[in-house]
C-alpha cells in the first residue's frame, strides 16, 4: 500500500511539472498530490492506531485549497479570457 502511496504521489507531482501551461491541469495535478497525501496520511493513521480527526481538517484545509485555486481561475478566465499561463504578463 506504502507503494501505490508512492507512485500516486511522484505521477501528481510529475505531471504538475510537465503540465505549467494550463492553469486548469495544474490544478488537477495539485488536487491529485492533495488526495494522494490524503490517502498516504490514511495508510499511516490506520498503521499505528490513532484517531482520525486530523484527517478531518486535512479535508477541510485541502477543500479551501480547491476552491481557492477554482475562483482564482475562473477570475483569470474572465478577465484574460483563457487560462494559458504562457499568455499572462505578470510582471507589470
Amino acid at each position: 500500500m506504502l507503494m501505490i502511496f508512492v507512485l500516486m504521489y511522484f505521477s501528481g507531482l510529475i505531471s504538475f511539472l510537465l503540465k505549467y501551461n494550463h492553469l486548469l491541469m495544474l490544478l488537477l495535478s495539485l488536487e491529485f498530490i492533495v488526495l494522494s497525501l490524503y490517502y498516504g496520511l490514511f495508510i499511516y493513521l490506520s498503521l499505528v492506531g490513532y484517531e482520525y480527526f486530523f484527517m478531518m481538517l486535512f479535508l477541510i484545509f485541502s477543500v479551501a485549497e480547491g476552491v481557492l485555486g477554482l475562483g482564482i481561475l475562473v477570475m483569470m478566465i474572465r478577465s484574460h479570457g483563457n487560462d494559458y499561463l504562457s499568455t499572462f504578463s505578470f510582471l507589470w
